[in-house]
């Protein structure tokens, strides 16, 4: 029986003899699908997409044909005025502040509980995660009470003529607060992944502190540090609890987006409450897709660097 008999038909003969006289064949890509090791790949992709389709899918499509009611006139005229356009401003800017602020105090607070040890360290890397276990609702009360007029850090800063509570800047610090512990988490595991010795290597070739961190560290640390932005970026424009009580929620000056989709069903307006949560629906979805793009990044880096 000859060679071609025996061989599989999705192997093809590379060479028919090497130097030493023996055969060798090289496997060519076959076009069938790979056999999988465990069965049943059908029925759990079949209830993995009914799941999706009855929890996510189906309610936010909801969105969108409640939406259709209204003319595209209509439409733009709801999301064209000057209420909608001043808390939508509000929302996305207050969120891209927090975001850049959380990002240099999560790096700050993520290179200081990985590099150094020092007495409480743990108790404060447990703070970092209260946010996450702390209803929104409450964090708003406690901010309120402390920056309000008449509470602790309020009086003080009234005296300098600073107020934060009922304010744009009090939307901003319950931001802050809420999105802290994204950026933080996702870049702690990756400077932990990096040993101090490549950066004692970078000063014994004459590098300062300061040319390590930058050209050794935080090439390493910026796609985790992108995706934590994008995280809490994300979190600050769908926040509403911790807001919502020291917005002071004053129309064209202090309320947000997600306050407004309310007062309109509250209203009994709900094509117009759709109408912007659609816009906050798109944008979530382009965040969301975003911070894929960089977390597939962070993987593609990391694999390159190892």
């Amino acid at each position: 029986m000859s060679h071609s008999g025996i061989l599989d038909r999705n192997l093809t003969i590379a060479q028919a003899f090497d130097a030493e006289g023996g055969i060798y064949f090289r496997q060519r890509r076959s076009t069938r699908a790979p056999a999988r090791t465990l069965p049943g790949f059908g029925l759990a992709m079949g209830v993995t997409l009914v799941y999706l389709s009855l929890i996510v899918l189906i309610p936010l499509s909801a969105t969108f044909v409640m939406t259709a009611q209204l003319g595209v006139r209509e439409l733009l005229s709801v999301i064209g005025s000057p209420r909608v356009l001043s808390s939508l401003r509000l929302t996305f800017s207050a969120a891209l502040a927090a975001a850049l602020i959380d990002a240099l105090f999560g790096l700050l607070l993520a290179w200081v509980l990985t590099r150094y040890a020092f007495p409480g360290r743990r108790v404060m890397n447990a703070l970092i995660d209260l946010p996450f276990a702390l209803p929104t609702a409450v964090a708003g009360i406690a901010l309120t009470g402390l920056l309000a007029g008449n509470g602790w850090i309020g009086a003080w800063l009234a005296t300098h003529d600073l107020k934060v509570a009922f304010t744009p800047l009090g939307i901003v610090v319950a931001l802050t607060f809420v999105g802290l512990p994204f950026v933080v988490r996702t870049v702690q595991p990756v400077l932990s992944s990096l040993a101090p010795e490549f950066e004692e290597a970078a000063q014994t070739l004459g590098a300062s502190r300061l040319q390590a961190f930058t050209r050794v560290v935080f090439p390493a640390l910026l796609p985790a540090l992108l995706t934590g932005f994008a995280l809490s970026l994300a979190r600050g424009i769908g926040e509403y609890g911790s807001v919502i009580f020291i917005a002071g929620n004053i129309p064209m000056v202090s309320e947000i987006a997600p306050l407004l989709i309310v007062t309109k069903l509250e209203q009994y307006d709900y094509p117009g409450a759709a109408a912007i949560a659609s816009v906050m629906l798109v944008a979530s979805f382009a965040l969301l897709l975003a911070i894929n793009a960089l977390q597939a990044w962070t993987a593609r880096h990391r694999r390159d660097t190892q």
